[in-house]
């Protein structure tokens, strides 16, 4: 009895600038021999790194179709992408259009793979696994095609020679053409929602935890979206950041730009370093760029952006339209007695945009200098994280999702969490998450933070 053939695709892709110059590479191997069988190069203009790694995965397997391998092949596809490997199988969702076409295409070639009788398996591999892939995607954005077989195709005669098997010039975003039909989002999603699902897991995972660089994923042959576990996409990824808690924020006292600039206290500090450890994961598993960290000029936003900065190895900026809402008179004080004491005024602060306390800011004037930073953050491009305040998270929220400054009281937004916001070149955007804190009660945190993080002032209790 014959052995099945084992087949193992290398395929990687880069840009200079994200986008910028891109390429991609990929070979096959014979995966019990380790035999060079076929290696592809090709320069794609300009694209981001997710494209060009999408299109070195297209390559590789169309290589294997064409040298007629597939038929009864078991296929494994190594990647150093754990974005590409975790989309394909599903747990995270495909939001960005060209992905989503890229991942319809490949889906389609490991269909036909599997029409011959073979078999596709996906596996995340580090980087430093995947040099042969990743030296040939750098010749391609030097601008150099490859296309080499060191294996007859099926039919063929006589080896050709590799310098006569230069595929012809083609348009490489031709991979991303896709019939109408097979780009509808599921269950009345936006179009760039949907992903793969895999619908039959390994032995021993639990298809209800997510996995990150599991060793092999099979593919499925259905399309929904069933991420576990939020990744960012876009040309500016926002990650909005609330500041962690004071002695202030814990004694229910109003604090805004002009009081009396608490800083953090140990919970507070605890509270942003494991936030920093958040963020850093949050960054890794999105798409790659420039990463910039920015804080409102206020002690404990400063505090809290500089745990993050250290964090990631990047320089804090500072805004201070970031700032929380100038509060005049009332700054420092509890809010039981602002109830008492100023109730109806209280009100009008909620539901009135021209109302200012004594000496304070109305929200006019606080939406117009948070507009003003937003505007400079998305110009940024890349992953932007912003560690700032409450009133500022309900005005940007407000401004994104069309909710008026009153409704806008009614998101949630804890000290110390998460809230983020990706925008596109054509100026669409997308509220990917809100007010998550999962990092201030998970113990995997607890040895990075120093201690039991708690998610407000106490048991039970909602902070300001």
């Amino acid at each position: 009895m014959s052995l099945r053939r084992a087949l193992v695709v290398e395929a990687d892709g880069g840009s200079r600038g994200n986008p910028g110059v891109a390429g991609y590479g990929a070979l096959v191997r014979d995966a019990r021999t380790g035999e060079l069988l076929a290696e592809r190069a090709e320069p794609l203009g300009k694209a981001s790194n997710n494209v060009a790694e999408y299109s070195g995965l297209l390559a590789g397997l169309q290589a294997v179709l064409d040298l007629g391998l597939a038929d009864d092949a078991a296929v494994e596809v190594r990647m150093d992408s754990k974005l590409v490997v975790e989309q394909m199988s599903g747990r995270w969702k495909v939001k960005h259009e060209d992905m989503r076409r890229l991942a319809l295409d490949a889906r389609r070639l490991v269909d036909e793979v599997q029409r011959r009788g073979g078999s596709v398996e996906l596996v995340w591999v580090p980087r430093e696994r995947n040099k042969a892939a990743d030296a040939l995607s750098n010749v391609a954005m030097d601008g150099r095609s490859v296309s080499r077989d060191h294996l007859a195709p099926a039919g063929a005669t006589e080896p050709e020679d590799p310098a006569d098997t230069a595929e012809p010039e083609q348009d490489p975003w031709a991979l991303l053409e896709v019939d109408e039909a097979d780009g509808q989002g599921d269950g009345g999603a936006p179009a760039d929602g949907g992903g793969p699902h895999a619908s039959e897991m390994p032995e021993g995972l639990d298809p209800a935890r997510p996995t990150f660089g599991v060793g092999r994923v099979p593919l499925s042959d259905v399309y929904v979206s069933d991420e576990t576990v939020p990744t960012l996409e876009g040309e500016t990824r926002l990650v909005l950041v609330r500041h962690g808690v004071t002695d202030f924020t814990q004694q229910h006292l109003l604090d805004g730009r002009g009081g009396a600039d608490p800083s953090l206290n140990a919970t507070g500090m605890a509270q942003a370093r494991a936030a920093a450890v958040a963020v850093r994961r949050l960054v890794e598993r999105s798409e790659q760029g420039p990463l910039s960290v920015v804080s409102s000029s206020l002690q404990r936003a400063r505090q809290t952006g500089q745990a993050i900065a250290d964090h990631l190895g990047v320089t804090r900026e500072e805004d201070r339209d970031w700032d929380e809402q100038g509060f005049g008179e009332w700054d420092g004080v509890a809010m039981p007695d602002l109830v008492r004491e100023h109730g109806e005024d209280l009100l009008r602060l909620r539901n009135d945009a021209d109302f200012a306390p004594p000496g304070g800011e109305n929200r006019h004037e606080l939406d117009a200098r948070v507009g003003r930073a937003l505007a400079r953050a998305i110009a940024r491009g890349g992953t932007v994280v912003v560690a700032t305040h409450r009133v500022v998270l309900m005005s940007v929220l407000g401004r994104m999702l069309g909710v008026d400054h009153g409704r806008a009281w009614s998101i949630a937004t804890a000290p110390a969490s998460l809230t983020a916001i990706e925008v596109w070149p054509d100026g669409g955007a997308q509220v990917a998450f809100v007010n998550d804190t999962h990092h201030l009660y998970d113990p995997a945190f607890d040895e990075v933070a120093g201690a039991t993080v708690i998610l407000d002032g106490g048991p039970g209790r909602r902070t300001r």
